[in-house]
C-alpha cells in the first residue's frame, strides 16, 4: 500500500485528505491513500517516518512549513529562497523538500494577468506571502507588503493612499482575515481607490468569496479565491511524489 499525508496540528478539518482519496476513488487509482497527521511537536515527525515505513511522502500546513526544513536532506530552489515547504517526497530514507504553492499561485493568477498589473501590493508577511513574494520575482512583477505595523520591508495600511493603490493594481490577501467562521473580517485597505482595473486574489477559500473579494467586486475589480490555487498545488504534489527521479 502506497501512502501519503498531511503533516500539520490542528487539522480539524482537511482539504488534501478529502481531495486526495476522491481523486484515488475516481480515478480507480488502487493500493494508495492519504491520511492525516496530527501532531501537537514537529518532533513527532520522526516518530510517523519510523511507525510509516510505506510513507512516499507528505504534504505540509500550519504551523510547520518552516519547521519542517530542519529534517530534510535535499530542498528545490523555490523552498531555499521561500524558507518554507509545503511538499515532501521520501526516496530511500532521504526527505526531499518542494513547495508547491509557488506553482499553484502562478498557475492560478497568470490567465488574469492583464498589461497594468506590473505592481503589486501583498497584504500580510507570514509564510504564504513568500509563496506570493517568489512567484513575483519569476514574472518581474514589483511588489510591496503591506502589514499593521510598518517595518523596513513593509508598509502599513495607514500608508496606503491614492497614489499607491492607483499605481498598484494587483492586490493579493495573504492574511487570515475574512477566512471562516470571521467572515465579516477583512483588509483595511482604501477601497474607495479600487477600480475596474485592479485584480484581487484572495488565498482565502472558504469562504468562497471574503469581504474583501466582495468589496473590489463591488467596486468593478476582477476577483478570485484561492480554491483554484489549492487543487493546482495538490497536483503538483501529486505529480512530484510519482515522477522518475
Amino acid at each position: 500500500m502506497r501512502l501519503f499525508g498531511l503533516l500539520g496540528y490542528p487539522l480539524t478539518h482537511s482539504f488534501s485528505q478529502k481531495y486526495f482519496n476522491e481523486k484515488f476513488q475516481k480515478l480507480g487509482i488502487v493500493n494508495v491513500s492519504y491520511e492525516n497527521f496530527s501532531i501537537p511537536s514537529i518532533e513527532e515527525l520522526t516518530i510517523i517516518l519510523d511507525r510509516k515505513k510505506e510513507l512516499e511522502g507528505f504534504n505540509i500546513t500550519i504551523p510547520y512549513k518552516k519547521a519542517v526544513l530542519d529534517f530534510l536532506d535535499e530542498l528545490s530552489e523555490p523552498v531555499k529562497k521561500i524558507g518554507a515547504c509545503n511538499c515532501v517526497k521520501i526516496i530511500d530514507g532521504k526527505l526531499l523538500g518542494f513547495n508547491t504553492d509557488t506553482v499553484g499561485f502562478q498557475k492560478s493568477l497568470q490567465p488574469f494577468l492583464k498589461p497594468q498589473h506590473k505592481k503589486a501590493l501583498i497584504l500580510g508577511t507570514g509564510g504564504a506571502s513568500a509563496a506570493v513574494e517568489y512567484v513575483f520575482q519569476q514574472l518581474d512583477i514589483s511588489y510591496q507588503f503591506v502589514s499593521r505595523n510598518a517595518s523596513s520591508s513593509a508598509i502599513s495600511y495607514q500608508d496606503l493612499n491614492r497614489e499607491i493603490m492607483e499605481s498598484h493594481q494587483l492586490i493579493i490577501n495573504t492574511t487570515p482575515l475574512g477566512m471562516y467562521p470571521n467572515l465579516k473580517d477583512f483588509p483595511e485597505i482604501p477601497y474607495e481607490f479600487i477600480t475596474d482595473t485592479h485584480h484581487l486574489f484572495d488565498l482565502i477559500y472558504n469562504p468562497t468569496e471574503t469581504k474583501f473579494l466582495s468589496i473590489g467586486k463591488q467596486k468593478g475589480a476582477t476577483i478570485q479565491n484561492g480554491y483554484e490555487m489549492l487543487i493546482l498545488q495538490a497536483e503538483e504534489s501529486w505529480r512530484i511524489w510519482n515522477e522518475l527521479t
